[in-house]
């Protein structure tokens, strides 16, 4: 179950190290994503709050029932797949 945030945390890396933050500024990606995260692109902000939705779903007891919403987005980042969606709110299915 360790491995299950990987592929979003190393897409939330990859992100921040090519950000303007860490490469025209010079600061630390841990700088930048503690201190500096309004000055991150919209993709790495959203990828920041997947991970922290993933690792939060980990230990959510409730979400051993449901299943963990961020293990999507980590699929769909490992296909190479650009749009990231809005996490929905629980109990949506996503049924229009």
């Amino acid at each position: 179950m360790s491995n299950y945030c990987e592929p979003l945390l190393a897409a939330l890396k990859d992100c921040v190290l090519h950000s303007d933050c860490v490469i025209k500024k010079g600061n630390l990606p841990s700088e930048c994503i503690k201190h500096h995260i309004d000055e991150l692109p919209e993709e790495c902000r959203s990828l920041r709050l997947a991970a922290f939705e993933c690792k939060r779903g980990m230990l959510d007891m409730r979400k051993r029932f449901r299943g963990n919403n961020a293990g999507v987005t980590a699929a769909r980042i490992k296909e190479g797949d650009e749009s990231i969606p809005a996490t929905e709110p629980p109990g949506t299915t996503g049924v229009s």
